[in-house]
């Protein structure tokens, strides 16, 4: 593809999921600060290169979130009904308010839990993957780590948390039509869609009333906000913020980490031949992947960079697919090298916005890949990869694999 003097980042699939990043490579070089007009004449600006990204990451007091995370069909000409209510679209002071009371649920405490759930689910999942000679690795191997997440995180079972990962896959990939009919007004299948997580953990909220445990709806019922009990539906849309944002991110890098290593052999063989590289191979595999392509704020403020001027109420989009692959950050970014160091990727964000469950994210992926690489089993692709088709998430929905 040839970049053209004007491009449209609304459709992220056509610029990531068809593989095309030479369209970034693009804009970092000659328009970094790029305006972006949709055909119907909405505007947001698009900041592509490492270092504004990391600027604006960090700026909390320039760039707001009240606006939400994601692009909106009118791309953020409207407030995101989560604004000020959910972690992930909340400003200071409230921010601070809610992650006092969502951390004790990422705790180290709570990470080791996790960890010991995920290395037996994951036991299970590779062993059965090799007796078998293959598997789909995306639906059969890298849903058990947020499965694992969530059975300790919200304390419910195993079939609830994969019912629970199927809900969040489907809002994710609202325009994918395996997941949901595309037919229709998007915005009414959003609600509906939204509808069925709200409807998932009111029911156990109601659980949670009766008897109260050491999981994220408990605490939530128990906590304070300035003062106040968290109403119902603030309770809703903070446990969503955090199964939709555990689900997506740790199974989708996973599902391209193994991608990553079948589509570079001397990488897989390294991997397999050199255990004290895990660390450096998971933090790799978490830039490459830039499972969240970017993320939304709002200039709350006037502001001039790099001979742009920022308007107040401007919606600015971070893309972390972009600042990932910027060369002045990382030398030869186009190559997946397991043993890249330093590798200070933005796949988690930066500053106040930091992802609050990457240290779960982490044990995670730790725990898949040093199964995979004890068991010394290679894969190889056995048919089709099928890309998510997603306006802000990057991730594979289909990975058949074969014992090579």
């Amino acid at each position: 593809m040839t970049p053209q003097s004007t491009v449209d980042l609304t459709d992220v699939d056509l610029f990531v999921r068809n593989k095309h990043p030479e369209v970034f490579t693009w804009l970092r070089e000659t328009n970094p600060i790029y305006e972006n007009i949709t055909a119907d004449g909405s505007r947001f600006l698009a900041l592509t290169k490492y270092d504004d990204v990391l600027w604006a990451y960090r700026d909390h007091e320039l760039f707001g979130s009240t606006r939400g995370a994601v692009l909106g069909g009118s791309f953020g000409s409207e407030e995101d009904s989560a604004g000020g209510r959910m972690l992930v679209a909340s400003d200071l002071p409230r921010h601070r308010m809610l992650k006092q009371v969502i951390q004790p649920a990422m705790s180290a405490i709570v990470t080791a839990r996790v960890s010991d759930q995920v290395r037996v689910l994951v036991g299970k999942a590779v062993n059965r993957a090799i007796a078998d000679g293959g598997c789909d690795f995306a639906t059969q191997v890298a849903t058990e780590l947020p499965a694992g997440a969530l059975m300790v995180v919200m304390g419910i079972g195993h079939a609830e948390a994969h019912e629970l990962i199927d809900l969040t896959r489907r809002m994710v990939g609202f325009r994918d039509e395996v997941f949901v009919d595309t037919s229709g007004d998007v915005r009414l299948r959003l609600a509906w869609l939204q509808a069925e997580i709200f409807e998932f953990f009111t029911n156990i909220v109601t659980e949670r009333r009766r008897r109260p445990g050491d999981d994220l709806v408990s605490m939530l019922l128990a906590a304070e906000v300035n003062g106040r009990p968290m109403n119902e539906e603030d309770i809703l849309y903070n446990c969503m913020n955090v199964a939709v944002g555990g689900n997506e991110t740790s199974s989708y890098t996973a599902c391209t980490g193994m991608h990553a290593l079948i589509e570079n052999p001397a990488a897989y063989d390294r991997f397999l031949a050199e255990p004290a590289l895990l660390d450096s191979a998971i933090e790799e595999m978490l830039r490459y992947s830039s499972t969240n392509a970017y993320v939304q704020r709002v200039a709350r403020r006037d502001v001039v960079r790099r001979g742009v001027h920022i308007a107040a109420g401007d919606s600015v989009t971070l893309w972390n697919f972009s600042a990932n692959r910027d060369e002045d950050q990382f030398p030869d970014a186009a190559a997946f090298d397991i043993a890249r160091t330093p590798n200070r990727h933005l796949t988690y964000g930066s500053g106040l916005h930091r992802c609050i469950g990457a240290p779960i994210a982490q044990a995670e992926l730790s725990l898949l890949f040093g199964r995979l690489a004890e068991s010394r089993a290679r894969f190889r692709l056995a048919g089709n990869v099928r890309r998510l088709r997603s306006n802000f998430i990057l991730g594979i929905t289909e990975l058949p694999v074969e014992l090579a």
